[in-house]
């Protein structure tokens, strides 16, 4: 038996109580039981509460199948990687859904942009911008210039055919990823953060990332703004409010789907990602490939040609594009006095791009099939990338890094 308190307001109900146990008597006690005259009636009822009562009630806990679900949609990297492997060594896999390109790219990224406005209500969303809104808009603002900006930079550093360089610039210009909210939640960053900033750069994305494409690629290719502009607002922004409208008049119906929503999204951007790839690995091979497996050179000589070549150079300015966006968004953030957990999610937020949107736009909008190729390359790359920093950040305690708390409560 253990002595515990209740404290039992009159106006609460008899299940909101608070218990503390003092020690563990050999007899039970009962406090309430003293004579009257020890008693003051204006004072709360204290009484002994048994032993198997000694825990509070706990929230319902979500079924054993949502949690499955759940873990299963947070392995996005994996499938990727998965997909890629397949893409690589038998790309006919995916020749169905290629073959029905662009159509089958825009329709498939609808669904997932669908199933990500499922699972958010705009008025809570707007809640949190009201709450936050210099973090927001710093976050935003850092999306739409750091990534840009290293995207120029990286395809005249490393001199990337126009059709490569257009691609990487036309990912760079494209919003925060819905993967990130999952890498962030993984590296105990500020997830609210993530999840508003995903959504605010998604809807800028309609204006920002046709006008930079065209003033920052306009200089390689011809860049009709007009034309990204409504694709996005068809294939990305629309699907979300239909998402965002249908769980405010359907809250029944969504409610079914919402536990399987993220998993859908999660395969499909893996299989939209790995469909595009796999329409690259054959040209490559039919070209790049082809020559080294005809040519006098060594094994060891092949891979090493391969990687200098084409295929290379594209792998090396993605992992250059992203890297540039963790650090640079991480570092700027704390230049600007933001909390751990506010870095940890700008940098993730700014390092992941929606290379899903990227692919759609590259092979809706032009002729080279190779501009799509950043984009699809970036699926793996970034996911892998993202989730080892996250992983990372798991194991490092937040609240063990010192920020200036003048410049905190100027920015929250």
């Amino acid at each position: 038996m253990s002595l515990s308190f209740r404290l039992t307001p009159l106006a609460s109900s008899p299940q909101t109580h608070l218990r503390f146990t003092l020690f563990r008597p050999k007899t039970p006690l009962t406090i309430s039981a003293l004579p009257p005259r020890f008693r003051n009636p204006n004072l709360p009822t204290i009484k002994c509460v048994h032993e198997s009562s000694d825990q509070l009630p706990a929230t319902p806990a979500k079924p054993k199948w949502e949690n499955m679900l759940s873990t299963a949609a947070s392995l996005y990297p994996v499938y990727v990687t998965v997909g890629g492997v397949v893409a690589c060594l038998k790309p006919s896999t995916f020749a169905w859904f290629v073959n029905r390109g662009p159509t089958s790219y825009s329709l498939s990224l609808g669904l997932i942009m669908l199933a990500m406005g499922l699972t958010l209500e705009l008025k809570d969303l707007l809640g949190l911008f009201m709450q936050r809104p210099l973090s927001i808009l710093f976050g935003c603002v850092a999306q739409y210039t750091i990534m840009p900006a290293f995207g120029l930079i990286i395809s005249k550093s490393l001199g990337l055919p126009a059709s490569l360089s257009v691609g990487l610039i036309l990912l760079a210009c494209c919003p925060g990823g819905t993967a990130s909210n999952v890498v962030t939640l993984i590296a105990q960053g500020d997830v609210p953060l993530s999840i508003v900033m995903t959504m605010c750069t998604t809807l800028g994305a309609v204006l920002l990332t046709p006008l930079l494409t065209k003033i920052l690629a306009g200089t390689y290719v011809p860049v009709d703004a007009v034309k990204l502009s409504v694709s996005t607002l068809q294939v990305a922004v629309a699907p979300i409010l239909l998402g965002s409208y249908m769980q405010s008049k359907f809250p029944a119906a969504v409610k079914v789907m919402t536990p399987f929503a993220p998993l859908f999204a999660v395969l499909a951007a893996s299989f939209l990602a790995c469909s595009v790839f796999s329409e690259n690995v054959v040209r490559l091979k039919s070209s790049t490939v082809g020559a080294l497996l005809t040519s006098d050179q060594s094994p060891i000589m092949r891979i090493q040609s391969l990687l200098f070549g084409e295929l290379g150079v594209v792998i090396l300015a993605v992992l250059l594009l992203h890297s540039a966006g963790f650090f640079v968004g991480y570092l700027s953030a704390a230049l600007c006095g933001f909390k751990e957990r506010q870095r940890r999610a700008i940098s993730i937020e700014i390092g992941m791009q929606n290379s899903s949107l990227g692919v759609v736009l590259a092979t809706t909008h032009f002729a080279s099939s190779m501009v799509a190729l950043p984009a699809a390359m970036s699926a793996v790359i970034m996911n892998i990338m993202g989730s080892s920093l996250g992983f990372f950040w798991r194991y490092n305690d937040p609240s063990n890094s010192k920020t200036s708390p003048e410049a905190v409560e100027k920015l929250e």
